[in-house]
């Protein structure tokens, strides 16, 4: 029997009473990363040994009485939480050679639960891209269908856990960046509130949309994962001062007779035919098991995805001053400081990386200080304040995840971003109010998931989690995808 294939409830059994061990989890994964990665691309960089010898302590760790839901699992990092010792690319070939002598906080408490840390995952580069096309080390793969895209900025993540070479994985999300790569991926994505979880050691695109989050195979493991890492840290001025939440053992809500808004601009927005027809017969599932839907119209999302761009753009282009060749970054040689600058900066950035520099230094330049951010961040003020009022109805709101499946890789024109950029029209909104929102998957269509998001109050995970289970219960299990079945 293929240990990977094991449901996250089974293995925990298994591995407490014995029957199988973590370093036997942890070789059947790097067996099937060595078989599936070279078409999937999910990975960037790999220690076996390490790996190997995380599991032997989990077993030791499990010998002595010691019990978490994370203890022993094989788990992939996104490529841009920094690992001591172990190479930090952020997708980046300006960073390839980087290897960080400190350990993000996430990761370092993911290490303390007893996770097991494969390695790096792809990534658009420094998470900029809907795709995972804009990474540098080569794009990611969907094991759905190795033709399209695994979603980004957390393709390599979630494209590991939908070909069973993981379990979960520990990721970013800034503006859909963990629940677009679930939805097209037929995994579970979970963004905590903003601030939940430090940004202590997370290379930084957008400061204050950036949030660590949480992609599995099941409701209960994205749970798990933020409740490993959440919680206060000193490190982290932006961290909230709150300890980490209950949430793995949270058992499923009632769906009778509770109620969930659903926002109606979001079900009504342009998306592929197939998708609108799986997204009603979804909602007309959850209303059969007793749900009250309420519609619920946000018109303020109207103006999210603009918003956003101009926000995050601006963020980047000041986050990204640091990659110069002198205090960051791989150094070109040349004639003098400036031209170092210069071309190490061109040679080290993508053309996707280079186009929102350049447009977050115009938003930001002199000309621009009473247009563009000013009035992007007065959209943020209203789509946050029109989504409390929203969760003061109800506590809980649902839309799409992605307007579509997973599209063909390269979709878009090199020159016309546009169409990339759209795969967030669901998603920008909960990160621009910084509240918790997760994606399960709920459909298929052309044999490709699609993904329902439900989205919360702020530091209302454990309802998130409540209601997300389930709605997992009631939803069909997708089968596994192609090439990757036992």
């Amino acid at each position: 029997m293929d240990l990977r294939h094991l449901d996250t409830a089974a293995l925990r059994q298994s591995l407490r009473q014995g029957q199988c061990s973590s370093r036997e989890l942890t070789t059947a994964c790097l067996t099937a990363i060595q078989r599936l990665d070279p078409d999937i691309n999910a990975f960037i960089t790999i220690d076996p040994d390490d790996a190997l010898a995380q599991a032997d302590a989990a077993d030791q760790r499990r010998a002595r009485g010691e019990d978490h839901p994370l203890l022993g699992i094989p788990m992939a990092v996104k490529d841009l939480f920094c690992t001591r010792n172990l190479r930090t690319t952020c997708g980046a070939r300006i960073l390839e050679k980087f290897i960080p002598p400190y350990e993000s906080t996430a990761t370092a408490r993911l290490r303390q639960a007893g996770a097991i840390l494969l390695g790096k995952s792809n990534m658009d580069a420094f998470a900029m891209g809907s795709t995972n096309e804009h990474s540098d080390f080569g794009p990611c793969r969907n094991p759905w269908d190795l033709q399209r895209s695994p979603g980004g900025s957390s393709g390599g993540s979630a494209a590991a856990i939908a070909a069973r070479m993981a379990w979960g994985a520990i990721a970013s999300d800034t503006g859909g960046s963990v629940r677009v790569p679930a939805a097209y991926c037929g995994c579970v994505g979970f963004k905590p509130t903003y601030g939940r979880v430090s940004r202590y050691g997370m290379i930084a695109f957008a400061s204050s949309l950036d949030q660590a989050g949480a992609l599995a195979r099941d409701v209960t493991t994205a749970a798990a994962i933020i409740e490993a890492v959440a919680g206060a840290d000193p490190a982290d001025a932006t961290c909230a001062q709150r300890p980490a939440p209950s949430l793995s053992a949270i058992p499923p809500a009632a769906l009778a007779a509770a109620k969930v808004g659903v926002i109606q601009e979001l079900f009504a927005a342009p998306m592929e035919p197939a998708a609108a027809e799986a997204y009603q017969d979804t909602l007309q599932r959850l209303a059969k098991a007793g749900l009250e839907l309420h519609n619920i119209h946000l018109p303020e999302l109207q103006t999210a995805l603009p918003a956003y761009h101009v926000i995050a753009m601006a963020e980047a282009a000041s986050n990204l001053a640091r990659y110069d060749g002198l205090r960051f970054g791989q150094a070109r040689a040349a004639a003098d400081l400036h031209h170092i600058r210069r071309q190490s900066r061109a040679a080290g950035f993508n053309r996707e990386v280079k186009r929102r520099i350049i447009t977050g230094t115009y938003i930001l330049s002199a000309g621009q200080q009473a247009g563009l951010h000013p009035k992007a961040m007065a959209a943020r003020a209203a789509i946050t304040a029109a989504l409390h009022r929203a969760l003061r109805t109800t506590p809980l709101l649902l839309s799409p995840t992605t307007p579509r499946s997973a599209p063909p890789l390269l979709l878009q024109a090199p020159e016309d971003p546009i169409l990339t950029y759209h795969q967030d029209l669901m998603t920008v909104g909960p990160s621009l109010a910084g509240l918790p929102a997760i994606s399960l998957p709920c459909a298929r269509i052309h044999q490709r998931p699609l993904g329902l998001q439900i989205i919360a109050a702020p530091f209302a995970e454990a309802t998130l989690i409540a209601f997300a289970r389930a709605i997992e219960a009631l939803l069909d299990p997708l089968p596994l995808p192609c090439g990757v079945t036992p």
